[in-house]
């Protein structure tokens, strides 16, 4: 189905035929522990128990496989859970990994602090520096970590060029692409091993429901994750994986509008005598304005910001908007805003990889752009 249509059509249908028994248009919620099986050991339909496969999870990895142009598709109770199945189904206690010197905090707290204690070592690189990528690579290094862009400083990383460098270190290319979408990039195109979602952002796009996902082109890697994914268990449960698959559904139509109201908010703030700095790719001064050019399809819908006056007074702005929801979590709907030095990114700090005190990051959402910059020119003025 992949090569016979485009993206908005997949959405709706990748996975999602009508229920043969039924004619139901949406596919049904299987709320099955298990599956009647025909004879000792004989499956009925590829089903025997719902942790190691259900129609409603099916369907959902079918649409995610087909949207990011991959072959094999996982879903996973959240984003973490979907890590550190990769992590575990790739690497190996004595392993080192790169990871973005400017990671999401949950994924660091992922590698410092837990798998640190397998036995897996990690080394922070800025990845927009093949050079210093380079330097970082190890005898023992089986997968770059990348984020692009990242979170929560918006940097972009060139994919094909760091695959290449991957690749020739006999390493894996691992690319969070949350923060894209696969509406608006889809790394295993341009040379990516591995793609990972937190579902729960702009696939799902309603803050209703926490999920995760790996898709991959590869069997045996597809086949290597799968089998850590049923041997663990943090799967997607069918209700959620019929709610993401809702929000799928959508997910175009939400991207264009979040890509339009994100850079006319970012045009805006740039202008803002109160702000120092904005971090948006769709700004032609951002330093991966070119990078997000060439391989993505817009700019996307997160935007940070430094203001002056410091930590305080971030702090300060995030907890005064109205249209803003002061909250975590960022791709649904509605607008949100959020102090990461205190909240996302509390994990680094201390570390080389503590976000600055007077950054202020916010999620746009599909509200009217209007009404959106004049909640934010409200808390600035």
């Amino acid at each position: 189905m992949s090569q016979l249509h485009g993206f908005e059509t997949l959405a709706i249908h990748a996975g999602q035929e009508p229920d043969p028994l039924t004619g139901a248009v949406v596919p049904p919620v299987y709320l099955t522990s298990t599956f009647k099986q025909d004879g000792v050991g004989g499956l009925r339909n590829g089903y025997e128990y719902s942790r190691a496969a259900n129609p409603t999870r099916t369907a959902l990895e079918e649409c995610l496989a087909a949207l990011e142009a991959g072959t094999h598709a996982s879903a996973f109770a959240s984003g973490l859970a979907a890590e550190d199945c990769v992590i575990r189904a790739v690497c190996a206690p004595g392993d080192h990994v790169i990871v973005p010197a400017d990671a999401y905090g949950g994924t660091l707290r992922l590698f410092r602090t837990v798998l640190a204690r397998w036995g897996l070592s990690s080394s922070a690189v800025n990845l927009a520096d093949p050079e210093a990528v380079r330097a970082a690579l190890r005898p023992d290094t089986r997968l770059i970590w990348c984020e692009t862009p990242t979170n929560p400083l918006l940097a972009l990383t060139d994919i094909p060029g760091l695959a290449a460098l991957a690749h020739d270190a006999e390493a894996l290319l691992a690319v969070d692409n949350t923060f894209a979408s696969p509406y608006l990039q889809q790394p295993l195109t341009l040379g990516a091993d591995i793609v990972m979602h937190s579902t729960t952002k702009y696939l799902g796009g309603h803050s209703d429901v926490i999920g995760g996902a790996v898709i991959v082109r590869d069997e045996e890697l597809g086949d290597q994750i799968r089998f850590h994914q049923f041997a663990v268990g943090a799967i997607a449960g069918p209700f959620d994986a019929w709610l993401t698959l809702r929000g799928i559904r959508t997910l175009p139509v939400r991207m264009d509008r979040h890509c339009d109201n994100a850079q006319q908010i970012a045009a805006a703030l740039h202008a803002h005598p109160r702000v120092t700095r904005v971090m948006y790719p769709g700004l032609p001064d951002h330093p991966g304005h070119e990078i997000a050019r060439k391989q993505m399809r817009r700019f996307g819908g997160m935007i940070s910001f430094q203001v002056a006056g410091g930590e305080e007074a971030a702090a300060e702005l995030c907890g005064r908007t109205r249209l803003f929801t002061l909250a975590e979590s960022l791709g649904g709907v509605e607008s949100l805003i959020e102090h990461p030095a205190r909240m996302t990114h509390l994990s680094a700090k201390g570390t080389a990889q503590e976000v600055p005190g007077d950054l202020v990051r916010i999620s746009v959402g599909i509200e009217n752009a209007a009404d959106l910059m004049a909640d934010l020119t409200h808390v600035l003025n």
